[in-house]
């Protein structure tokens, strides 16, 4: 079992910064890939961006953010970060952190979301 906790949520106005961190127990998730979601009200959880936890390989972003949003990771600390910069009101969702093993396609674990809210 992978646990995750997200944090870092809050309110922000629109051309801020956030940065959102994501933080894994339970397992070694060296063959995992890490992603990143959000849902806005009355929509769909879409895909934010994703990243392999041991490094390599491509890190991802939908075309929605690129350019603004970054993705790393802390290995040492167990813990990935989702950067979020040039905000906008759109941006505004539950962000939830989510992993699952580098060969499969379904994402097995979910954090309980964070809220991100951006002021126009």
């Amino acid at each position: 079992q992978v646990q995750l906790v997200e944090s870092g949520g809050g309110l922000v106005q629109a051309g801020g910064s956030l940065r959102l961190s994501c933080t894994a127990s339970g397992r070694t998730l060296s063959r995992y890939r890490m992603g990143w979601f959000r849902q806005a009200p009355g929509k769909e959880r879409e895909f934010v961006g994703s990243i392999n936890w041991s490094g390599g390989g491509p890190t991802l972003y939908a075309s929605s953010v690129k350019g603004r949003f970054t993705i790393s990771r802390d290995n040492a600390k167990n813990t990935v970060y989702l950067q979020m910069s040039s905000l906008k009101p759109e941006d505004t969702a539950v962000y939830y952190c989510a992993a699952r093993a580098s060969e499969m396609t379904t994402w097995m674990y979910w954090g309980q979301g964070t809220q991100v809210t951006v002021s126009s």
